[in-house]
C-alpha cells in the first residue's frame, strides 16, 4: 500500500516536471515570435521611411492623370464603348482605315503610312510624348497658323494634311467620330480646361547658335539608325507591312508643311522622347544634340505641302522656325530652318512685344 502510494507520489512530481518543461519551452518560444515580430516591424518602419531602399527604376509622372487605366480593352460592351475601341483602332493603325492600305479608294485621306500613334506616343498618353489626355476640352482653340478659333475637327484635318500627307477628312465621317470619341475617353480625368502637366513636349535650352549638321548627322547615326535605318525609312513589321518605326524623311514622311519640320518643335520631341523609350525625366540627349539631329533629320528631302504661303495670316504670329516663307522679318529662310533663333526672337520682342519660344 505505501509503496504504491510512492509510485503515485513519483509519478505525480514527474508529471509536473513535464509540464513545468513544456510551460517553458512554450514561453521562449513565444518570446522569439514577440522578439521576431517586433524586428520585422522595426524593418518595416525602416523601409517606410527609405532605409535600405534601392532607387526606384519605375518613371513618376508629372500629373495624376497619367495614372488613370487608358486600356481600351478593359471597356465593358457597349455602343458608345465601341466607337472608343474603334477610335484607338484608327489611331494605332491608320493606314489601314483611312490611308493607303485602306481597300476602299473613297475612304482614303492620309497620303502616307504614318499612324497618330508615330507622333503621339503610348496611344497619346506619354508625357511629353504629345499626349491627348485633355485635348477635346481644349477646343474651340484659337490657332496662329488659320488666325481663328478652330475646332477639334479642324485640328484632326491639319493633322491629315501635314503629319499625314493627305486631304481634308469629312467631320461626318465614321472615323473622325471614333478619333474624337477615343481622344475624349482619355481626357475624362482631364480639369475642365484640359490643361495638364505634361502636354505638348519636353522644352529645352535652344542652343544661341546655328544648327551643326555635321554633329547632328553623327548623333543620328549614333543614336537613330538603330530603329530609323541608315537611310531614315524606319522599320515595317512583316505580318502587316505598318511601320514600326516610322520614316523620318522621304515620300512616305510628314511633309514640309507639319509642325515637326521646325526645328525647335523637332528638338523638343526628340529630348524627351528618343531614342524610343526615352522618359521625360531621363533624356539621354543633350539640348544640343537634340537640336542639331533635328536641323539634320529636317534638311532632308520631303513631300511639299500645297499653299504654304497662306499659313498664319497674321505673319507676325509665325514660328521663328518655320521653314517656309513669306517672313514679315529681315531674316533668310536659312536662318528661319538652322538659327541661330535668339536674334530673330529678340526682333519680335523689341519690334513687336512679342516673347517666341519656338
Amino acid at each position: 500500500m505505501e509503496a504504491s502510494q510512492g509510485n503515485t507520489r513519483t509519478s505525480t512530481a514527474m508529471d509536473s516536471q513535464s509540464l513545468s518543461k513544456q510551460i517553458r519551452g512554450l514561453c521562449a518560444k513565444i518570446g522569439i515570435c514577440s522578439a521576431l515580430m517586433i524586428i520585422m516591424a522595426f524593418g518595416v518602419i525602416l523601409i517606410g521611411f527609405g532605409f535600405g531602399a534601392k532607387k526606384s527604376t519605375f518613371t513618376s509622372f508629372p500629373d495624376e492623370v497619367y495614372y488613370m487605366d487608358y486600356n481600351v480593352y478593359n471597356l465593358s460592351f457597349s455602343k458608345k464603348n465601341e466607337l472608343i475601341k474603334h477610335g484607338f483602332e484608327v489611331f494605332r493603325n491608320t493606314p489601314l482605315h483611312i490611308g493607303p492600305k485602306q481597300k476602299d479608294s473613297s475612304q482614303i485621306y492620309a497620303g502616307n503610312n504614318l499612324a497618330c500613334a508615330s507622333c503621339h506616343l503610348n496611344g497619346g498618353t506619354k508625357p511629353y510624348g504629345a499626349p491627348l489626355i485633355g485635348v477635346v476640352k481644349r477646343f474651340p482653340q484659337y490657332r496662329g497658323r488659320e488666325d481663328k478659333m478652330g475646332t477639334i475637327e479642324e485640328r484632326i484635318n491639319g493633322c491629315m494634311e501635314r503629319s499625314m500627307n493627305g486631304k481634308v477628312m469629312p467631320e461626318s465621317l465614321t472615323e473622325m467620330k471614333a478619333l474624337i470619341a477615343y481622344m475624349d475617353w482619355l481626357g475624362r480625368a482631364a480639369p475642365d480646361n484640359g490643361k495638364i502637366e505634361g502636354q505638348g513636349f519636353l522644352k529645352i535650352q535652344i542652343p544661341n547658335r546655328a544648327v551643326d549638321l555635321a554633329h547632328g548627322q553623327a548623333v543620328f547615326e549614333k543614336v537613330c539608325v538603330e530603329c530609323h535605318a541608315r537611310d531614315g525609312q524606319g522599320q515595317t513589321m512583316e505580318d502587316n507591312g505598318l511601320y514600326l518605326y516610322p520614316p523620318l524623311w522621304g515620300n512616305d514622311s510628314y511633309n514640309n508643311g507639319a509642325g515637326m519640320t521646325r526645328v525647335i518643335t523637332a528638338a523638343q520631341f526628340i529630348k524627351g522622347n528618343m531614342p524610343y523609350g526615352t522618359t521625360y525625366d531621363k533624356p539621354l540627349l543633350t539640348d544640343e544634340e537634340a537640336y542639331d539631329v533635328a536641323g539634320y533629320i529636317n534638311q532632308k528631302l520631303r513631300p511639299t505641302k500645297p499653299n504654304r504661303e497662306v499659313d498664319f495670316p497674321d505673319l507676325v504670329k509665325k514660328p521663328v522656325s518655320t521653314p517656309y516663307g513669306p517672313y514679315v522679318d529681315p531674316f533668310t529662310q536659312e536662318q528661319h530652318q538652322l538659327g541661330p533663333f535668339q536674334p530673330i526672337m529678340a526682333y519680335y520682342k523689341e519690334n513687336h512685344q512679342i516673347n517666341k519660344s519656338k
